[in-house]
């Protein structure tokens, strides 16, 4: 008997994996979370059926999320993450020796538990002296601060659930106060495709565009994502990803990836003619 997961991506698509062996299901105060071993995607991470991380393409949204960011300010030193429980974007963070202190909020702690026992691709520099995990509410958490970080990287779930309140305008100002003059915000911005999704996009990045001074979407080819076309958001004060990107110094580091560099640093910025119509359509 072949056993199958399959997520409902829309009403009318679904995307389905051949699995070898279900790990790991738990039902934690904040949602539900299971752990597969597929045949194609390797492990995966599933919560309230929807896929997160797959052991093939994690390093995709993981690289995105960090190294456009890291490769604009090279002075970053003090980072909050919030979200991120499986542990890939704080691993890709640890790989800066400059970095100095990671504060990863994370609402739910079942979730990093889990992720350190089936999923050490991703979970293992969690332990780094460098960073500091905190199991409570990213809204609540950077509530009162004020320029302290140099950069915020908020890797949340789609905007229900847990994840709801981290695309508000409220959440969005608290941030904008607790990053320095050149802090830059990173935020998990959706996708332009289906229609829910890219509903979701504009409003998030509509937001953050009225707060910022800098304000750009940019894109990464993400597999197991609903249509493969997904988004991040940069925000700054006063950084601009493109005409303060020096590729040189980012080179000069040496670090191995294998979907970012310094090209598709600039490449993931220009965006198709259907995404610019939608993110400046009032």
């Amino acid at each position: 008997m072949e056993l199958w997961y399959t997520e409902n991506q829309t009403e009318n698509v679904n995307f389905s994996m051949k699995v070898k062996k279900h790990l790991y299901s738990s039902q934690s105060p904040f949602q539900k979370i299971d752990i597969l071993d597929t045949y194609e995607f390797g492990r995966v991470l599933v919560i309230d059926n929807w896929t997160m991380v797959t052991e093939k393409d994690e390093f995709i949204y993981h690289e995105m999320i960090t190294h456009v960011a890291m490769a604009t300010n090279e002075n970053v030193k003090n980072i909050l993450v919030i979200g991120a429980g499986d542990g890939g974007t704080v691993r890709e963070l640890t790989r800066y020796k400059n970095i100095e202190n990671i504060d990863m909020v994370e609402i739910d702690q079942e979730v990093v538990n889990a992720s350190k026992k089936f999923l050490p691709f991703t979970a293992n520099k969690l332990d780094d002296k460098r960073v500091n995990l905190y199991f409570e509410d990213g809204i609540k958490f950077i509530e009162g601060k004020e320029n302290l970080y140099d950069l915020i990287i908020i890797d949340s779930t789609d905007p229900i659930g847990p994840g709801e309140g981290l695309f508000t305008t409220e959440f969005y100002k608290n941030c904008y106060r607790a990053l320095t003059g050149n802090g830059i915000l990173i935020n998990q911005c959706e996708s332009p495709y289906y229609p829910n999704n890219a509903r979701e996009m504009k409003r998030s990045f509509n937001k953050l565009k009225e707060l910022f001074n800098v304000c750009e979407a940019y894109q990464y080819h993400m597999p197991t994502y609903p249509s493969g076309h997904w988004m991040f958001c940069f925000a700054s004060k006063n950084l601009h990803p493109i005409k303060d990107f020096n590729k040189e110094n980012w080179i000069k580091l040496g670090l191995e990836t294998k979907y970012y560099n310094t090209d598709i640093h600039t490449g993931a910025f220009m965006l198709p003619t259907y995404v610019k119509e939608n993110l400046n359509k009032k």
